[in-house]
């Protein structure tokens, strides 16, 4: 009969197995309900009981979130019922309701009510009749009968309050997990009846001459069914206990105390729905279950009945989810910590302050010169000033600006030229302008700003007008004769001139201002070394300024 039992469990597994498949390949809600997280910022989840954690929270004066208002779970379970006894038992049936409520991510309660009916059929012919009440054992006594084949079938009702540990609701490497092991302990009140076939439809006792007890237990037990007519008239014998007010009369239910004892695994189908099997084991304490209390030879068997129930259990969550989350044991308590690492909502971040060792305001991963001292003017890369170029720093140099030609320099920074005018040179022929060829910068249509394309051009040139400190640059625009075409000349070597004296810190005194009179591209504003015979203004008033041009 046991591997009747094991064939009912496999199947229930295969069937659970295939939920579970249907649940790993659910797709995620918009809401990302199906994660388990909830935005832990909003007190619409929270009771008012736990308003004030939850404010302490929000403040920051706590940082410990108040735990959500979460649903309730309604259960419908069916399965197998039946008692581990001396009785070899039957396949019975059981069904029952539960509603289960969080006490936290791990436990939770689980009222339930439950009705099983338990059959038991052995395939010995050796049970004492003392078992039997007395009136029916004088029976088989009075037809010389001793013994007979124990048998029984018992209805009960349970009603149970267990406490459920989720076992695995805590997963480090993802929001949730789809199912959860659980164990589960817990208090009955298991009320039971047990009626035994021992007499037939006449009223006597059963003579089992014709049943061949040498057989396999199987064609034993195959030939006692078709021998039995399954009527169940007598009233198994009962113990006296406090609990059923010391009432043993036949036929009367009794009631137990018991202990249960548990384990199963719940398959998640969605937010609200899950599949559980379940196996559950009920002590009542009490050896009177199956109707057989007494072994071979009318001694007192030492052994307790067991209650066995093997289950499928759905389960629906109820609530409004708007105002509560999902059953707290799917959900992983570590989703929040999480959350807040990778994106932080509710963290106090402080401002973050990169080491600066020698304070010159460039952080020191990108410092080229850590140990600049304090108060130097330094570079985009934390190095000293060097204006000049000659490889000594600004704040040591004692000649800041030192030409090309006259370097060179000594560990002051002191060229070869000791005095600015011409009695120095005596002997050395001064190099003549070494300007290469200047570019043109060109505007598009009307427009007087410069592109970044011709700003580099430009860049180029203060780098050149900078090696070469005594040369000029001619700076030339061409017009029509017109008055507009006049003014639109005179902006354009205006904005050249300006970006080179205000953006790149050339003097304008080494600039000579044309803006008309020289034939050229009217679109284009030429540069040029100036030469010795170039003389005018590094600046001139705008001929039309009431046709001036900003861009």
């Amino acid at each position: 009969m046991a591997s009747k039992k094991y064939l009912v469990l496999t199947g229930l597994f295969s069937l659970l197995g295939a939920s579970a498949v249907w649940a790993q390949n659910a797709p995620a809600t918009s809401s990302g309900t199906m994660t388990g997280g909830y935005n832990y910022l909003d007190t619409a989840f929270i009771p008012p009981s736990r308003q004030a954690q939850q404010r302490s929270f929000l403040n920051n004066e706590s940082i410990y979130p108040a735990k959500p208002r979460d649903m309730w779970v309604l259960g419908i379970n069916a399965g197998e019922f039946n008692y581990f006894s001396d009785v070899p038992f039957q396949l019975g049936y059981g069904f029952g309701a539960s509603l289960r409520k969080s006490l936290g991510y791990t436990f939770s309660l689980r009222a339930g009510l439950n009705y099983g009916q338990a059959k038991g059929l052995d395939y010995r012919n050796g049970t004492p009749i003392q078992n039997l009440p007395a009136a029916v054992a004088a029976k088989y006594a009075a037809a010389g009968l001793t013994t007979y084949v124990a048998n029984f079938k018992s209805t009960a009702y349970q009603g149970s309050l267990d406490l459920i540990a989720s076992l695995n609701n805590i997963a480090f490497h993802k929001p949730q997990n789809k199912v959860d092991f659980y164990a589960l302990a817990g208090y009955s009140i298991f009320s039971y009846q047990t009626k035994v076939d021992a007499l037939d439809a006449n009223g006597n006792p059963y003579n089992y001459a014709s049943i061949n007890f040498t057989a396999s237990k199987k064609d034993i037990r195959k030939a006692l069914k078709n021998y039995l007519d399954g009527s169940y008239e007598t009233d198994a014998t009962t113990q006296s206990r406090q609990q059923n007010f010391n009432n043993n009369t036949p036929g009367h239910r009794q009631w137990r105390h018991s202990l249960d004892l548990g384990a199963g695994v719940d398959f998640k189908l969605s937010k609200r729905v899950s599949l559980a099997l379940e196996q559950k084991f009920t002590l009542p304490f009490d050896d009177y279950l199956d109707g057989k209390y007494l072994g071979s030879g009318g001694v007192l068997t030492p052994d307790k009945d067991l209650v066995s129930y093997t289950s499928v259990n759905l389960s629906i969550a109820l609530g409004n989810p708007s105002r509560r989350v999902e059953p707290l044991w799917w959900m992983n308590p570590l989703n929040y910590a999480y959350s807040e690492l990778n994106s932080p909502r509710h963290m106090k971040i402080p401002t973050p302050v990169l080491p600066d060792a020698d304070g010159d305001g460039v952080t020191d991963q990108f410092d080229k010169c850590p140990n600049t001292p304090a108060g130097v003017a330094v570079d985009v890369h934390g190095c000293p000033l060097d204006t000049d170029g000659d490889g000594v720093p600004d704040y040591k140099d004692k000649q800041l600006i030192t030409p090309t030609y006259c370097q060179p320099v000594d560990a002051d920074g002191v060229g070869k030229c000791p005095c600015p005018d011409s009695t120095c040179f005596a002997g050395y022929v001064k190099p003549t302008c070494n300007l290469t060829s200047l570019p043109s910068i060109v505007f598009r249509g009307n427009s007087v700003t410069i592109s970044r394309d011709q700003q580099y051009l430009l860049d180029n040139v203060a780098n050149q007008m900078r090696q070469n400190p005594d040369c000029k640059v001619v700076v030339t625009g061409h017009a029509q004769a017109s008055k507009a075409s006049e003014q639109l000349a005179w902006d354009r070597v205006n904005a050249v001139i300006t970006y080179m004296t205000q953006k790149l810190g050339i003097s304008p005194d080494r600039f000579i201002f044309q803006y008309s009179g020289v034939p050229g591209d009217l679109n284009a504003v030429d540069l040029r070394a100036a030469t010795p015979a170039d003389n005018g203004p590094n600046m001139t008033p705008p001929p039309h300024p009431n046709l001036r041009r900003s861009k």
